[in-house]
């Protein structure tokens, strides 16, 4: 079971500073990866100022330089603009691609699919089942239902996208394990991607938003059995969803 910190050590932690993490090899292309990822599954919002260059860069675990070459990798790509001089810094400057616009890039079919979906039933569901066993603090409590509550307020198709994968990666950050959010983050990735392929399903949107309120009941009742169960049906729903849609 995952060693349970201080109350309230974890409710201190933004989504940015439980996703980035350093790198293990290939400094530039993972810096680039995680960046890119945290931006488009909304971590790292549009509007939102980066960190400052020796955060970010202490926190990715790459030198200053590798960080600027990883930035304009992101400027080149439209992902964020970049302001010199004094009060400048790099801001995202990406929209949320609308669901059904992936404007013919690759999308996750057959074997590789499944392989996502398989992935993401073992890791969101154990995440679900840790974070609802631990004593979270009441700051901690707050920002998960903050976090459910974005969902349920969001208007656009694009933004409800947003806010969902932001509630997914605050409940793995409640679990305390750096190596859960690492997998969610990729599940979430991996989801986004597919999610984006097909049509805005106004009843599904409800039964997602349903599920959320459920998974969150358990998590705040430390109810560990009942946030995986719940969990799981929530992610053999969209499976199921993505299976009939794409193929």
């Amino acid at each position: 079971m995952v060693r349970d910190k201080p109350a309230g050590e974890l409710a201190t932690t933004a989504l940015p500073d439980a996703v980035l993490r350093p790198a293990s090899g290939n400094a530039f292309e993972h810096a680039v990866e995680q960046l890119a990822r945290a931006i488009r599954l909304g971590v790292l919002r549009d509007g939102e100022q980066l960190p400052p260059e020796r955060e970010l860069a202490e926190r990715l675990g790459i030198s200053r330089n590798t960080l600027r070459d990883a930035i304009a990798a992101l400027r080149d790509s439209g992902l964020v603009t970049t302001r010199r001089g004094r009060g400048g810094g790099s801001r995202v400057t990406y929209a949320a691609e609308h669901p059904s616009a992936v404007n013919g890039s690759y999308v996750r079919s057959g074997a590789d699919m499944q392989d996502a979906f398989a992935f993401r039933r073992v890791v969101e569901p154990g995440a679900a089942w840790v974070a609802a066993t631990r004593s979270l603090a009441a700051d901690q409590r707050a920002w998960l239902v903050d976090s459910l509550e974005k969902v349920d307020q969001a208007a656009e198709p694009a933004a409800h996208r947003v806010a969902d994968s932001r509630l997914h990666l605050a409940i793995a950050t409640l679990s305390g394990s750096p190596m859960l959010v690492d997998a969610v983050t990729r599940a979430q990735a991996a989801l986004h991607e597919m999610l984006t392929a097909i049509p805005v399903l106004r009843r599904n949107i409800e039964h997602s938003n349903e599920q959320h309120h459920q998974i969150v009941t358990a998590i705040l009742a430390g109810d560990p059995e009942r946030a995986r169960a719940v969990m799981e049906e929530h992610c053999d729903a969209t499976s199921a969803l993505l299976r009939g849609l794409i193929g």
